[in-house]
């Protein structure tokens, strides 16, 4: 991309984001970062593929907001819906494409007779393959999990061998229709990147349309592939009152009791009971033993709202739907991501018999 035009480029994409109030602060430093890294790329590709998947995740946000703003609550216990992105959501879903489009920038400079792609016959060619998968995935992602909540039909757990009921927002949920909202955010990325691809001459439309089916495919498997690791990485925490999936904001991970320091993790217990359900039928308990003492020593009763005080400072009003509390939302999309973009280089080096010594 011509540098005057990349400049005005990450200007317009930083100011629409600013406008529309969609980062925070430091999560316009950081998009203007990687997209300027995108930007200088001599193919204009990698940029627009970053830009696609920005519009067309933000779009996928404003379609569900209200919609999801009902189903989920907040971690603050507001009703659910997104707030501003941060600088972490930015990386987690252009870091690895970032890191590939400065490696294939390099490449190229040192060879610049290879100013075109084609399908294998260069090195190069791999580390795009990693970009447009990297992009493909994590737009599958994010259609799936904004654009599925809409589904009529409740989500089901992929980890768990019935497929039961949980939830909308359950990590590791899925529906047809987060399905189908995932093949259309992969396809929107992998047919970019088949119009914008300087491909070489001896490549026409067939090659095209081949190269645009797999990369939308390849993306889907990227998005079951999240909700695998969400299921299984990531602790699901529901509000016991309302039955709703609590979010955490920018991503990060949901505490079981609103005023505890502790993560969400819960160990279970030998009978298969939390250890936060355990805790709290402890608290009872006690506070019921309490108000027997105040009346048979003193003669009086513990007042109701002391015993309420007390029951509430010890009752954990949320609960472990699924899961394990190892990775936090963004953790689970970054090793998505990785896993997508190493996988479909390792699938390209081998079906297109490269070597990737020939790198460098």
């Amino acid at each position: 991309m011509k540098p005057l035009i990349g400049i005005l480029a990450v200007a317009a994409l930083v100011y629409r984001a600013w406008a529309r109030k969609s980062l925070t602060s430091l999560g316009l430093v950081v998009a203007g970062v990687s997209a300027t890294a995108h930007a200088l790329h001599p193919w204009s590709t990698p940029f627009w593929l970053l830009a696609v998947f920005y519009y067309g995740g933000t779009k996928a946000t404003k379609v569900k907001h209200d919609i999801k703003a009902r189903l989920t609550l907040s971690a603050t216990g507001a009703e659910g819906g997104e707030g501003p992105r941060t600088h972490v959501q930015v990386l987690a879903n252009s870091v690895v494409a970032t890191v590939l489009s400065i490696a294939h920038t390099i490449v190229l400079a040192r060879n610049p007779v290879e100013s075109c792609f084609s399908l294998g016959h260069s090195a190069a060619d791999i580390l795009m393959v990693g970009i447009v998968a990297n992009y493909a995935a994590v737009a599958a992602d994010t259609f799936s999990s904004e654009l599925g909540i809409l589904s009529k039909s409740k989500p089901r757990l992929i980890t768990s061998l019935t497929l039961r009921e949980v939830p909308p927002g359950t990590n590791g949920g899925v529906t047809a229709t987060g399905l189908g909202a995932g093949l259309l955010g992969s396809f929107t990325i992998a047919l970019t990147s088949a119009i914008l691809l300087p491909f070489c001459s001896q490549f026409g439309i067939r090659d095209r349309a081949v190269w645009t089916v797999a990369l939308s495919f390849w993306g889907l498997l990227g998005s079951v592939l999240d909700s695998l690791l969400g299921g299984l990485l990531q602790a699901s925490v529901v509000d016991k009152r309302s039955g709703k999936v609590v979010e955490g904001s920018g991503g990060r991970k949901v505490l079981i009791h609103p005023g505890s320091t502790k993560p969400a993790g819960a160990v279970l217990s030998p009978s298969g009971e939390s250890t936060s359900s355990t805790h709290l039928g402890t608290t009872e308990s006690v506070a019921k033993a309490a108000t027997l003492r105040g009346s048979r020593v003193t003669g009086t009763s513990v007042s109701s709202s002391q015993t309420d005080r007390a029951h509430q400072e010890g009752h954990e009003s949320r609960r472990i739907e699924s899961g394990h509390d190892w990775l936090d939302n963004n953790g689970v999309n970054v090793l998505m991501a990785v896993l997508m973009s190493v996988g479909a280089m390792g699938i390209a080096q081998w079906v297109w018999g490269v070597e990737l010594q020939e790198l460098w």
